[in-house]
């Protein structure tokens, strides 16, 4: 397996984004404007505090894109870990190929549809986090993989049955090379995943006997360990990532790996310092440790800004990565009424924004296209399909048509209400647009 895939034909996949046509199908695009390339959005110096772009607008600025990515790259020269990106995060090329010039390993994916897209830009090498059985997925997976001997993929694995049918699938698509797979490990109440060792070890022992499988290495995903405890919640992410690599050593000892890297794997975007730790301890000759954390290009206002100060703490008494991950997405809105004391009703609503996590926050404010000031003691409250309900202080500045600048919380659940976002310099000054592909 290559250790920097090539990426000649990626870049040149993604560079053909640039002729993408924005016109007033595309939310953001005001039809005041001429249809215009995508690739020449950043020279119109246009800038959506002056309302330039019809709001409400998704927005990533720039100069936070940048300082996530210098500190992950310094956190993974720190720890020897390697980084598969969850491309479900922003489903974004042009982001996903940014990942990869800074050294990615590959792109995370959860769903074959996922995988498609990636493949059509011509990502290399994807690491499909999911359990890879029914009959479509596989025969897609297959043929990809039958038409281009240079595409790597690997999936996961959770039981005997579902080696079999990967296979079988393998078999009948005429595959030359085996399909790579993980075995994954579970815990109780969690997603997929063996729930104990004897478990993995059958399933393991399974793939290796099988001269179509070729079992790479172990997996898990930690990320639905939380609860309002945060000492017991690291605590049990370590006891997973333990069984982790228990599972892997279990599989070395009996020679079951195929030749090549041994993949130990895990990562959401709140543990990955821990990740780095417990599974880098595993003394098995040739283990790469595989991080999977999708939010950290883009980071967040909220829950993942809470989970970033956790690993500060932790990562201040192992190593020393200089740095901070700053939010660079953004939702611009307006005021568009107020309708009573104490109330404000902003342009901006489910269809635009995620909440799953936790309603956005309201950061800061512009009138007249100024820069924004900080905004304190404004809380949103509720979500309706196209407004937000914003509770005002006494003294609040807001006034009608003023543009609110809202964080967020878990980027996954807002990129995917947005076919293009702007990318923003620090006076939010439009220097391109990105497109999506959810």
């Amino acid at each position: 397996m290559a250790h920097h895939p090539d990426l000649v034909t990626t870049r040149a996949l993604v560079a053909a984004l640039a002729d993408t046509a924005l016109d007033d199908t595309c939310k953001g695009w005001p039809s005041t404007r001429p249809v215009t390339r995508l690739g020449d959005v950043g020279a119109l110096g246009l800038h959506p505090l002056r309302h330039d772009l019809l709001l409400p607008v998704a927005v990533l600025k720039q100069p936070a894109l940048d300082n996530n990515a210098r500190f992950m790259r310094a956190f993974l020269d720190a720890t020897g870990a390697r980084i598969a990106p969850h491309g479900k995060t922003s489903m974004s090329p042009q982001l996903l190929l940014r990942q990869l010039e800074d050294g990615a390993w590959g792109i995370t994916v959860a769903t074959v549809h996922q995988l498609q897209v990636c493949r059509r830009f011509g990502m290399p090498r994807v690491f499909l986090a999911n359990q890879l059985v029914d009959r479509g997925a596989l025969e897609v997976v297959c043929d990809l993989l039958a038409r281009d001997p240079g595409f790597e993929v690997v999936a996961l694995v959770d039981s005997v049955e579902g080696a079999r049918l990967a296979a079988q699938a393998a078999r009948a698509r005429g595959l030359t090379r085996p399909l790579r797979l993980l075995v994954e490990v579970g815990f109780a109440g969690g997603r997929t995943g063996c729930r104990t060792r004897a478990v993995a070890l059958e399933v393991a022992r399974a793939v290796a006997a099988d001269t179509a499988l070729a079992l790479v290495g172990v997996e898990g995903f930690e990320g639905l360990i939380h609860s309002d405890d945060v000492d017991a919640d690291v605590r049990k992410v370590c006891a997973f990532l333990d069984e982790v690599v228990a599972v892997a050593r279990a599989c070395a000892a009996e020679r079951l790996f195929a030749p090549g890297p041994v993949l130990l794997s895990a990562g959401g975007s709140a543990y990955y310092d821990l990740v780095a730790a417990r599974l880098g301890n595993s003394g098995i000759d040739g283990a790469q440790v595989l991080l999977r954390s999708g939010c950290y290009l883009t980071h967040d206002a909220a829950v993942y800004a809470g989970a970033h100060a956790q690993i500060r703490r932790r990562l201040a008494a192992s190593h020393d990565v200089p740095g901070e991950l700053l939010p660079a997405l953004e939702l611009l809105a307006v005021v568009q009424s107020l309708p009573e004391p104490g109330r404000a009703i902003l342009g901006l609503g489910k269809r635009d924004v995620g909440a799953d996590m936790g309603l956005p926050l309201a950061l800061a404010y512009s009138r007249g296209g100024e820069p924004p000031a900080p905004l304190a003691g404004h809380e949103l409250v509720e979500l309706n399909d196209q407004h937000a309900h914003l509770r005002l202080p006494e003294d609040s500045p807001l006034a009608l048509g003023d543009v609110v600048v809202l964080g967020i919380s878990h980027p996954c659940t807002t990129f995917d209400k947005w076919r293009v976002l702007f990318t923003v310099d620090a006076g939010y000054r439009v220097t391109g647009a990105v497109r999506t592909f959810f």
